[in-house]
Parts: structure tokens; sequence; C-alpha cells
């Protein structure tokens, strides 16, 4: 039987410890703030729909999407239009189930089966990609090939994929800053994107980038997402897109806003200004 208590043998109970709150980037999902901090999906289909119509007189219907990720873009495209498809390929299968789970739900019944996501090696593309209207890689994603060879032999697969009038879209970035390490960061709503070029080499142009998330409350995502590339010029790929088969290649440059950045309006061009950074769009006709 346990003792009984008098007033001087009564023990005080200590408060229990202050429950620890979640941080933001705990409870953060990384392919969320990807495609809110990088992509404009609504402005990479208005810039296709309307180059693809002054190129061919009419517009896209199918749409393949290399290197698609979440498939954020081929959702827009099959969203656009009720007689558009797209599908997406890639490697990673837990992205594009997060695309399929997240993405899919927020389209129209009818447009998500307009939509594919495909675990696929664009090298060796399934039937699916075939017969596409445009073939589209974005935000430098095709670096990946490192080779001249590979990257050639990747153009010629988009060539042969294409319908008689296709055109594949993709983009580049250039200029002095990106052939040394830097950072730069910008404020989203909620967080702050940060970009790291951690390494370059100039013999071989191979660089290592990262993608950082920093949120208000102190929390970070570090290296959320790294990508190992070869940047390539762009008479490089020009030259690449030409070898694989395409009859005429653009280079799509972007407007000064008057402040000494873009204003979002990409034009057909054959000088740029040597600036320390851009990015261009480039579209190869078959």
């Amino acid at each position: 039987m346990p003792a009984k208590q008098t007033k001087g043998n009564v023990k005080k109970s200590r408060p229990a410890p202050a429950r620890r709150r979640a941080t933001i980037a705990s409870r953060s999902d990384r392919h969320d703030l990807y495609q809110r901090a990088v992509q404009d999906v609504k402005a990479e289909i208005d810039f296709i729909d309307k180059w693809f119509k002054r190129i061919t007189g009419r517009l896209p219907a199918r749409l393949r999407e290399d290197f698609c990720g979440t498939g954020n873009t081929s959702c827009e495209f099959a969203r656009r239009r009720p007689g558009n498809s797209a599908v997406g390929f890639d490697i990673d299968q837990p992205t594009l189930d997060w695309g399929v789970q997240h993405n899919l739900p927020k389209m129209p019944e009818a447009a998500q089966k307009r939509v594919k996501l495909v675990n696929c090696n664009v090298l060796t593309p399934v039937a699916a990609g075939r017969r596409a209207d445009v073939v589209l890689a974005c935000n430098f994603s095709y670096w990946i090939f490192k080779e001249r060879d590979l990257m050639v032999r990747y153009f010629r697969e988009v060539h042969r994929s294409l319908v008689k009038d296709g055109v594949m879209f993709l983009d580049a970035c250039g200029g002095w800053e990106t052939l040394k390490a830097h950072r730069e960061s910008r404020p989203e709503r909620g967080f702050t994107y940060t970009w790291q070029q951690a390494s370059f080499n100039p013999i071989t142009h191979e660089c290592q980038c990262y993608i950082h998330f920093k949120f208000k409350d102190g929390s970070s995502m570090p290296r959320a997402f790294s990508y190992n590339w070869r940047i390539y010029s762009l008479p490089e790929i020009r030259e690449m897109l030409l070898e694989a088969g395409f009859r005429h290649v653009t280079i799509y440059w972007e407007g000064d806003d008057g402040q000494g950045g873009g204003n979002g309006i990409f034009l057909p061009a054959t000088t740029g200004e040597d600036c320390p950074s851009f990015i261009v769009w480039i579209s190869a006709e078959k």
C-alpha cells in the first residue's frame, strides 16, 4: 500500500513539454512548390498555340511532353480544347504518380481521359508518343544528354515521332553567368525559391545545379531538386537539330521591359543582346 501523502511529501507534477510545432517545410510538397515557382504552363501553351499556328496554319491537337515530371503542361494542353490530347514521358514513376494524384483530378473528367503519363525513356519512345503535332522539352531537361551523339539521337527520335508538319519546341538558357557557379533567389507566395549552379566545368560544360526552398518560419527544403547537365550553346543546339533532320530552326528572343529585365514576349531573332543571362524558346520544324 502506498504511503499516505501529507502536505510535506506531495510531489508537484511537472508541466508536459510543449509539443513542437511542425515546420512549414515539413508540411510542404516539393512538387507543388516546383510547379508554383518554376512553371507557367498557361504561358507555355499560349506560346505553342501561337507559333505552331503561324508555322502550320492550324492549331495543334496532339502533344508529347518529354521529361514531363508531374505532367502539368500536358494537363494544361488537354484542358485547352475538347479535341486536344497529351502524352507525357518520364522515367521517374513516383513523380508521374504525383501528377496522376494531384494534377489530373483538377481537370474535367473528359479532359482527364485525354492525358496519359507514361514511364518511358525518350530515347526509346513507346507507340503512344508517335504522330504528335508537337513534342515539347522544357526547363532544359534534355541537357541530361551530355554526349553530342546521344543528343542527336534524341532529336532524331523526336523527328520520327512528329507528323508531317510537326514541330518540336524546347527552351534553352545562356549568357556568361551560366558559365560559372552562381546563386539567385526570388520571393514567391509563402516561400523563397533559390536556383543554385553549384559548379561548372569549362572543359566539359557540365554543371551541377540545385533548387532550394526557404519558408518564413526559418525552415527550409535544401536541394529539393538536383540536376547534372551539360550546358549547350544556341549554335550547338541549332546544328544538332538540323543534323537530326529538322528543316528549319528558329530562336525566339525575349523583349526588354525597359528596366533590364524580360517582358515575357518572345519573338523570332537572329541576333541577341550579350546579357549576363537569358532564356529563349526554340522551334524545330519537321
